[in-house]
């Protein structure tokens, strides 16, 4: 479309109508941001961004993230303008109400057209890095024909002030990332007021340290807009573009202020608003020809997906780039039997982050969109293998990331590439880390992202470094989020199982917590039984009193204990508790035969107790309810109480013997 003002102000005042409208009707919402960024919106959709609405998966199109979330009627009326088969004008007219697909905050879950949930500030950028790092990958390993496409984002003030900005915009500069642009939506306001109550940074002078090409543009101005992003689209690094906006451009009254961030309008500005406007449409109509220019902008992108097609049935690698793009695992030919045989041939007593390695060495070559990373602690974490060479801006084929001590931004990043498509992404950090990037794990839960997380050092049993480095509630806290698989495994097979299963699930992440120290076998078949989430290990030889509960590196502590109680004529199971949330999908009657009734129950964790009485009843909880302690592995263990000769006269006590 030709940069006509007459033709493009009336679009941006449809964006500006439709949220207005929206937050009104719901009394509730953000409203300035997607009247500030109106401007910026539809010039980026004439102008630059490659999209088809009646595919809205295509692989190659360009990938668009709201990071300010917010403002999420700016994305709703440009996937309903621009033709999208949801949301639609009823839909908008239920914005933020339950059931409709336009939620307060965008949600993947609920649009095709929205790349990720974004709302928790700062981290729809982070993901955008990682959709970039991902499509830079891809495009080295299948080439320009099949991938070749960009990733904007609009980003508010709050996204750029957050501590993840500092770490994806460093990771973004390092990597070179050129196919990476930020639209930043520089209106000087937050929540609170003027941004000069709580910051005073030079954001430019900071983007452009960190290796990022900079520029600025009236966020009003059609022409400087499309000038800036052509610019910034040109340039082979990533782009920043400072848009200078007014929030809430074209409400009469309360424009430029903060009032109108959180708040709707009120029907006194909103009416003129649109005296302002020249708006004369009904509350949620769009007139036709405004919408006949949206919709051939949307109508537009058919031909270039069509190339793209073409091009992809010519490819010889065609086939291979479309299994991944589906999140389809290449076929099964043996490799994990054979590694798990190997394992029962020859079981070794390793630590479960070596064990974790172990299985790597072997995913890696079977599954080659494993990509995997560290925090800066890959000779710790043990998640680089020969198969994953370094991916960096001289080797964008490589499969391993140094992502640097960014945590939060490392876990963020990977929910981007997960949600990009065509990789898997894995990254280590010590567990007690895990809190530096919660939110983000959370976020893979809530986005159904496949990713996965290799957190070692995973107790007390890491020693001398002490409690400043010893999870202790970690592994619980991990638990209690939604759809998040936490696998603790107990020896090389379990952990090799662990992670058979985490790669099969395609709509949820999983965690595992792997130990420092070496574990002696305790399994030696391949039946895949941690799929169950928890199993028995051990049946009883007397008559059953005790049912043992354990995960990790304290399964062999509750072997040691049966086998104390049945020296002693008291019938001891032991279950393996690898993974809480499997054991809790299966199905009642195989739950109550491997918990049964009447029978007493111990849990054995070294963390916190708090969550085992829903598998032990009134039965012993025994762990670790306060922090740790700086010495050797074995002392701490004997100090907390977490070994068979201190936890058998709690049994027997318990049983009146």
């Amino acid at each position: 479309m030709q940069l006509d003002p007459s033709r493009l102000a009336p679009m941006a005042n449809a964006i500006r109508a439709l949220s207005m409208d929206a937050v009104q009707a719901a009394n509730s919402g953000h409203p300035g941001m997607p009247m500030g960024m109106a401007d910026v919106a539809t010039v980026l959709f004439a102008e630059q961004l490659k999209f088809d609405p009646k595919a809205p998966k295509w692989p190659d199109r360009d990938r668009f993230v709201l990071s300010a979330g917010h403002g999420s009627m700016l994305i709703y009326s440009l996937l309903y303008l621009t033709g999208y088969e949801a949301p639609t004008i009823a839909d908008i007219r239920n914005f933020r109400q339950l059931h409709s697909p336009c939620a307060g905050h965008p949600e993947n879950t609920e649009l095709a057209g929205v790349e990720c949930t974004t709302g928790p500030l700062g981290q729809g950028f982070a993901m955008a890095v990682g959709m970039a790092m991902a499509e830079r990958h891809l495009n080295a390993v299948f080439g320009g024909d099949l991938v070749d496409h960009r990733t904007w984002v609009i980003a508010g003030d709050g996204c750029l002030m957050e501590g993840i900005n500092h770490e994806a915009v460093g990771l973004a500069g390092t990597l070179k990332l050129g196919q990476l642009n930020v639209l930043w939506d520089d209106n000087n306001i937050t929540i609170d007021g003027d941004t000069a109550l709580s910051t005073c940074e030079d954001i430019p002078a900071r983007y452009a340290a960190s290796g990022w090409h900079v520029t600025r543009c009236d966020g009003h101005d059609y022409a400087d807009i499309a000038r800036a992003l052509a610019e910034a689209a040109a340039d082979p690094r990533p782009s920043l573009i400072a848009c200078k906006t007014v929030i809430g451009q074209g409400a009469p009254n309360k424009a430029g202020s903060h009032s109108v961030h959180g708040s709707p309008l009120g029907p006194d500005e909103v009416a003129a608003t649109r005296a302002a406007l020249g708006w004369t449409a009904a509350p949620f109509e769009v007139p036709a020809e405004i919408l006949a220019d949206w919709r051939s902008l949307g109508a537009r992108g058919a031909a270039a997906r069509a190339a793209w097609e073409a091009r992809m049935a010519a490819d010889p690698q065609g086939s291979e780039f479309s299994r991944r793009m589906a999140g389809e695992l290449p076929a099964d030919k043996g490799a994990a039997r054979d590694y798990l045989a190997s394992l029962v041939a020859n079981p070794p007593k390793v630590a479960t982050r070596k064990a974790s390695e172990m299985a790597l060495e072997a995913l890696t070559v079977a599954i080659p969109e494993l990509v995997g990373g560290s925090a800066d602690l890959t000779g710790s974490n043990l998640t680089k293998t020969k198969a994953t060479p370094s991916f960096s801006a001289s080797d964008y084929a490589g499969r391993h990331v140094h992502y640097g001590i960014r945590e939060f931004g490392m876990a963020a990043a990977m929910n981007g590439m997960a949600l990009h498509g065509g990789v898997i992404p894995y990254g280590g950090t010590f567990l007690v880390f895990a809190d530096y990037c919660r939110n983000a794990i959370r976020m893979s839960a809530l986005q159904h992202a496949r990713v996965v997380y290799v957190l070692t050092h995973d107790s007390i049993g890491l020693g001398e470094d002490g409690p400043t480095h010893q999870p202790v509630e970690h592994v619980m806290s991990l638990r209690a989020i939604p759809n998040l698989l936490v696998f603790r495994p107990a020896d090389a097979i379990e952990t090799a199982e662990s992670w058979a299963v985490a790669l099969k699930q395609a709509g949820r992440p999983s965690a595992l917590a792997l130990s420092r120290q070496n574990l002696p076998p305790v399994r030696f078949d391949t039946e895949m039984k941690t799929a169950k989430g928890g199993y028995r290990l051990k049946a009883a030889d007397a008559a059953r009193q005790v049912v043992l509960v354990a995960s990790g590196s304290e399964v062999e502590i509750a072997l040691a204990c049966a086998a104390q109680l049945e020296s002693a004529g008291i019938g001891a199971d032991v279950v393996s508790m690898p993974c809480t949330e499997l054991f809790d999908e299966q199905d009642a009657a195989y739950r109550a035969d491997i918990l049964p009734a009447g029978v007493l129950k111990v849990s054995i964790e070294a963390g916190i107790t708090l969550g085992w009485q829903k598998y032990v009843g009134d039965g012993l909880t025994i762990g670790i309810d306060r922090f740790g302690a700086s010495a050797p592995a074995d002392q701490l263990y004997d100090y907390f109480g977490l070994t068979a000769d201190k936890i058998v006269p709690q049994i027997t006590a318990r049983l009146g013997r």
